[in-house]
């Protein structure tokens, strides 16, 4: 499918559709701004990966698949973002198309974890052991002198919980600014992720000081100057008292 102008807004490629000799599509997985991505199988491994296939116009001269490509292989030590594996080049419609090939994360979305939980929403302790995990994560990416820049529900998989959250981030974006301004958004994206997995505005009167503590009402300039970094932050939900 493509657009009037000719750009492509959608694959579409259905399950057991083959490319480049290598690779099954298994199923599609999600989507946005900058292309979609699916389940894939290795044929000849039978080892399950992930791909992600760049819509052209948003990847001019690979520009957008390179930077993430670089962003990921300098953060591979940290666990918590999806490990990339290597870029291959497809055929679209004769355009060529990159697919970026990484782990596949067997898990559940954030949005759909919070969803099925009583209430659809996380307790005060749940939802700050969720931030705690994130966070303690995120912090290492920071460390590195980077930000992944779009932390929202849907871009959080829960890979397993019991006594702790065990999570993988996906979809790192690109944000005009400065990567310590860009480090700042984080940090309050995650104290949005807190508040909206203990249920947001509707029950926020009712919540713990803790968490108002944390949340300050979703005031940006209160959060930054309580946590103006993820260290911070992580250092308070270790030593805070209950």
């Amino acid at each position: 499918m493509g657009s009037t102008s000719g750009a492509i807004d959608a694959f579409d490629f259905p399950p057991g559709r083959e490319f480049l000799g290598k690779y099954r599509i298994v199923g599609r997985l999600g989507g946005g701004w900058e292309g979609e991505v699916y389940k894939i199988l290795e044929i000849r491994t039978g080892i399950e990966r992930t791909a992600k296939f760049f819509y052209p116009q948003r990847n001019v001269n690979d520009r957008t698949s390179r930077r993430c490509a670089s962003k990921l292989h300098k953060l591979r030590d940290c666990p918590i973002l999806v490990q990339y594996h290597t870029e291959e080049k497809v055929s679209f419609h004769r355009t060529p198309v990159t697919a970026f090939i990484s782990e596949y994360v067997k898990g559940e979305l954030l949005s759909s974890f919070v969803g099925s939980c009583l209430g659809r929403r996380l307790t005060p302790y749940k939802g700050l052991h969720l931030l705690h995990a994130l966070v303690r994560g995120v912090e290492q990416v920071h460390r590195l002198g980077e930000y992944h820049g779009d932390i929202h529900d849907d871009n959080i998989i829960v890979t397993r919980f019991g006594l702790s959250f065990e999570l993988k981030l996906i979809d790192l974006f690109r944000l005009d600014g400065s990567r310590a301004e860009c480090r700042r958004t984080d940090v309050i994206d995650m104290v949005r992720v807190l508040y909206d997995a203990v249920g947001g505005a509707k029950h926020y009167a009712k919540q713990p000081p803790a968490v108002k503590h944390i949340c300050c009402g979703l005031k940006s300039s209160l959060i930054l100057k309580k946590f103006p970094t993820a260290a911070r932050l992580r250092r308070h939900l270790e030593t805070m008292t209950w």
